[in-house]
């Protein structure tokens, strides 16, 4: 089954390694790539109900992906919300929890478990990582 996702962040050489890696190694095609906070709740609003995984930093040059965090809260139940972070403390985990997110990995040390969930973003190892 194909899993369409939104990808956001604002490094663009990441952004490309992870669209390789994710069509190499998964079902996931990046619909489009949103490089601030302000472009991916465009892309929310564009995409509606098409998106299924929506792949998330928080950390960016021009605002804050909390932000797009209370967005996306009104997603429907087949949308997932996984977020790619080299800002994952216990703290912000948390507070991505509280807002609904799917998942949270820390770029640096976890991508290997991103990738894993990302084959199967609903029944995947990615429900059992809401570790605080």
């Amino acid at each position: 089954m194909l899993i369409l996702a939104l990808l956001v962040n604002d490094d663009e050489g990441l952004c490309e390694c992870l669209i390789s890696v994710l069509e190499d190694l998964t079902n996931v095609r990046v619909l489009e790539v949103a490089h601030t906070p302000a472009d991916a709740i465009r892309l929310i609003a564009k995409y509606d109900q098409d998106w299924q995984l929506l792949i998330l930093d928080l950390d960016f040059r021009n605002g804050s992906g909390f932000s797009v965090l209370k967005t996306s809260q009104k997603r429907l139940p087949h949308q997932q919300v996984f977020v790619l972070t080299n800002i994952s403390s216990s703290h912000i985990r948390s507070r991505c929890y509280e807002l609904g997110v799917s998942a949270v990995f820390d770029k640096t040390t976890e991508l290997d478990r991103f990738f894993e969930c990302c084959k199967n973003p609903y029944t995947g190892p990615a429900h059992l990582t809401q570790q605080v």
